[in-house]
C-alpha cells in the first residue's frame, strides 16, 4: 500500500477517539494486507458468535462492529479478584485505495479469527490510439 500521510493521520485520530470513548474497553487486534487481486482483513474476536459481528461495506470502506458481553455483575456468590479480558462494543473502519468488488466479498469466522476477503476490481490498462 503506498504511503499516504493523511490516511496515517486519520488512523491515529481514530485510535485516539476510540480511547476517549466511554465503554470502549477493547478493540480486537486486526491485521490488514493486500495482494495484487484482493485485500484481506483478519480480526481476533474470541468468544464472539457470527450473530455478534456486523460487517458493512460502503464504497471502498469496510466497517466491522461487534459486542462482547462482559463478565457479569459481581454478586454475593461471585467476587472478582481480577478482570483483564476486554468486553463491550467495538467498531473499526478501513478504507481501501483500490475499488472493491462488493459482490465478491467473503467473510469467515473460524477458531476465534474473523477473515474478510475483499476482491479488488482489476482493470487492464486501455490503449488509446492517436489519430
Amino acid at each position: 500500500m503506498p504511503c499516504d500521510p493523511l490516511r496515517d493521520l486519520r488512523a491515529w485520530q481514530e485510535r485516539l477517539e476510540r480511547l476517549a470513548q466511554p465503554g470502549s474497553a477493547w478493540d480486537p487486534p486486526i491485521d490488514v494486507y493486500e495482494t495484487a487481486v484482493r485485500y484481506v482483513v483478519t480480526a481476533e474476536v474470541p468468544g464472539l458468535a457470527r450473530e455478534q459481528i456486523e460487517l458493512a461495506v460502503q464504497d471502498n470502506r469496510l466497517t466491522i462492529r461487534g459486542v462482547r458481553p462482559g463478565a457479569g455483575p459481581e454478586t454475593p456468590s461471585r467476587h472478582y479478584h481480577q478482570v483483564e479480558r476486554g468486553h463491550g462494543s467495538f467498531q473499526r473502519t478501513f478504507e481501501f485505495i483500490d475499488a472493491v468488488d462488493q459482490n465478491g466479498i467473503a467473510a469467515d469466522l473460524r477458531d476465534g479469527v474473523l477473515t474478510v476477503t475483499l476482491p479488488k476490481i482489476v482493470t487492464a490498462p486501455r490503449r488509446i490510439a492517436v489519430q
